[in-house]
């Protein structure tokens, strides 16, 4: 199975941003994670990072091409904002998980809006770094197209 993990802006900057949220594990830390569960699996796994909203998109449409099975995407204040995400990922039709480090429905009102979740089998909030491995799982217990 091969999995496209994505992460949008700031998340680079885990461990260092506002850790009373995010915590203080790194975004290296939750690579390493991620990576780990991949070869536990026996996934091919690709994460990718950007802060760049057109990056994020060229990634999802590169998806398709390369046959990717499922998609984890933290698409980060992006979730809020991008209709662009959202139209990318309905264009490629590949299942995709949204998840967030932080539970975004106790946060600022405006981050109940989520463009991604128009579109996601399932949304994960406020399970910290584990809430990668739960879409994992979810993608894995749910591989049908």
């Amino acid at each position: 199975m091969k999995i496209l993990v994505i992460n949008g802006p700031n998340l680079n900057f885990l461990g260092i941003r506002e850790p009373e949220i995010y915590g203080k594990n790194t975004y290296q830390d939750l690579c390493k994670m991620i990576n780990k569960k991949g070869s536990e699996l026996g996934f091919d796994i690709e994460i990718f990072q950007s802060n760049h909203e057109g990056e994020i998109v060229t990634k999802i449409q590169e998806a398709y091409f390369n046959k990717v099975d499922g998609i984890v995407i933290n698409p980060a204040a992006y979730t809020h904002t991008s209709i662009a995400i959202l139209d990318a990922l309905k264009a490629v039709n590949i299942p995709c998980v949204e998840v967030h480090i932080s539970d975004v429905d106790n946060r600022e009102p405006f981050r109940s809006v989520s463009y991604v979740g128009m579109v996601a089998k399932k949304t994960i909030k406020g399970h910290g770094f584990a809430g990668y491995l739960e879409a994992i799982d979810y993608l894995l217990n749910n591989n049908n197209k």
